[in-house]
């Protein structure tokens, strides 16, 4: 009697495991992966070029260690080119893949360290009259779109995934932390998009600002 008891717990136990893999495992592993629909595209150097300190080599603020970029700059370097007037910076400038239509994805696992602040990590570029769409940026350990509104909280020391979709025509663009979404808002116009990502010296930046990259993706929509 007991044999047979044991037996039937055994099972529904089992039972039990089964449909929660199938409810829940299921379920979760469709909306984190966001790249369901997209085709992905190639990466690799031939795709994207270094912008940084126009009188720096490369090597002193960018490295590619096992698959990993590594981006940083000061507060005090010179900009992308002598005369600018812009911010200093070291991104990688996905000029392989510039679009005006369609629906297109960008995905990383980013890394950003304790004390960088006031830094852009990815943008969308292209606007209108704004020079860009979208900008990721940092300030005290917390994501922002821009700095009006906090998107993700503690990112400090740890990686996430970043999900960027910038829709051209439905005039929309949606960040994914982790698979989750964080936010959603309009596009703002421009005829060419492209993907950055790095570091971008902003308002109130840190003196030393640096982020990390792995696995990333460039993807577009299926027809």
């Amino acid at each position: 009697m007991h044999q047979i008891e044991h037996y039937y717990g055994f099972v529904l136990a089992l039972g039990a495991i089964l449909l929660s893999r199938h409810t829940f495992g299921a379920h979760s592993h469709i909306i984190n992966d966001l790249t369901l629909g997209f085709t992905r595209l190639p990466f690799n150097k031939t795709y994207y070029v270094n912008h940084k300190p126009y009188n720096l080599p490369l090597e002193d603020r960018y490295s590619l260690i096992n698959g990993v970029h590594k981006l940083w700059v000061f507060s005090t370097d010179e900009p992308l080119y002598q005369g600018s007037t812009t911010n200093p910076r070291s991104e990688l400038f996905i000029n392989g893949y510039k679009y005006s239509t369609g629906v297109w994805q960008f995905e990383a696992h980013a890394f950003v360290p304790n004390g960088t602040s006031g830094v852009s990590l990815m943008q969308v570029f292209g606007g209108d009259p704004h020079s860009t769409t979208l900008m990721v940026r940092v300030y005290d350990g917390n994501l922002y779109y821009y700095r009006e509104k906090v998107i993700f909280r503690n990112i400090y020391d740890k990686w996430f995934r970043l999900n960027v979709i910038h829709d051209v025509e439905g005039n929309s663009v949606k960040v994914y932390i982790n698979g989750v979404l964080k936010f959603k808002g309009h596009g703002r116009g421009g005829t060419t998009h492209y993907f950055k990502c790095g570091v971008y010296a902003q308002d109130c930046d840190s003196f030393y600002m640096e982020s990390r990259w792995k696995n990333i993706k460039i993807l577009e929509k299926c027809n």
